[in-house]
């Protein structure tokens, strides 16, 4: 994929729940992270056009034409039968855009938007082209007023921050566990990066938000409170610390047996950060 080029799995014109306000979300193809409780592990694979899918489409939505797998999305009924039978658990039911057919989008929704949040996935995997797009937004005189933010999982090198820092707003980062070793068994990876994109964006005003999802006996927030609250309190006061709650529907493996946080759960995980003088914390709306 070229810098010029992006693959999306997903674009939502009007969500409430992607950052501030109403946004135009884009849900680009492609994690480096395993995460075991995933709700959307049909986008971390990168389809590689093996075309094992093809045959197993009940609606024969799917083609190889030039050696690359084809979507019809008219045809599709969305059953995710391709996703099931596929070695690499991917989706080929995606589209590539380039710069110009994505601001395209944004331009039709861009009255009714307050900005546009990319995701994915993991949306910095594709930087090149996320620096083009914002680039290109931020230069259009009917679309600069549009903020531009990033729902990463914090992976990327400081280098990158630094090279999209000119044209993004902020950025949504998810703090999965707090040590190493918890982080690795829940993602596939550690996440001392994690923490360092953190800092580098709140010393720069550029994190929007810290997200801590809260698993029940698997993450370690509770465990290590006042290391987490240190760190957080070190942020600075005026970032959003948003509790989420895990739920055990859509995820797949073993994830599908882990208990879902109750309200109880986080309750006590606010309660002990307040005590820690943390503050700006936004609890779930809805528990499973």
């Amino acid at each position: 994929m070229n810098s010029r080029c992006v693959s999306i799995n997903k674009i939502l014109p009007f969500s409430c729940v992607d950052g501030p306000g109403n946004r135009l979300a884009i849900f680009l193809q492609g994690c480096n992270l395993r995460c075991k409780n995933c709700h959307n592990p049909y986008t971390m694979g990168i389809c590689d056009n093996c075309g094992d899918c093809i045959l197993t489409c009940p609606q024969q939505a799917l083609s190889l034409q030039n050696g690359i797998i084809s979507w019809n999305s008219s045809s599709c009924e969305q059953c995710d039968t391709c996703i099931q039978h596929c070695p690499r658990q991917s989706s080929p039911m995606t589209l590539t855009y380039t710069v110009d057919e994505l601001i395209a989008i944004t331009r039709k929704y861009a009255a009714f938007i307050n900005g546009v949040t990319v995701s994915g996935g993991e949306s910095t995997l594709q930087l090149p082209f996320l620096i083009n797009y914002f680039k290109a937004i931020k230069e259009s005189a009917d679309l600069k007023h549009l903020t531009c933010l990033i729902d990463s999982n914090g992976t990327l090198s400081i280098n990158g921050w630094q090279k999209i820092a000119p044209y993004m707003d902020g950025a949504m980062i998810d703090l999965k566990s707090w040590s190493e070793e918890s982080h690795l068994y829940l993602t596939g990876r550690g996440n001392q990066r994690i923490k360092e994109s953190i800092k580098w964006l709140a010393n720069n005003n550029l994190l929007t938000e810290l997200r801590l999802l809260y698993i029940p006996e698997k993450t370690d927030y509770l465990e290590n409170i006042d290391l987490l609250s240190k760190f957080i309190n070190s942020l600075g006061e005026s970032i959003l610390i948003r509790i989420n709650t895990f739920h055990n529907h859509g995820v797949y493996g073993e994830a599908k047996e882990w208990q879902p946080a109750q309200k109880n759960n986080i309750y006590l995980l606010k309660k002990e950060l307040v005590k820690r003088k943390v503050s700006n914390i936004k609890l779930p709306e809805v528990y499973s």
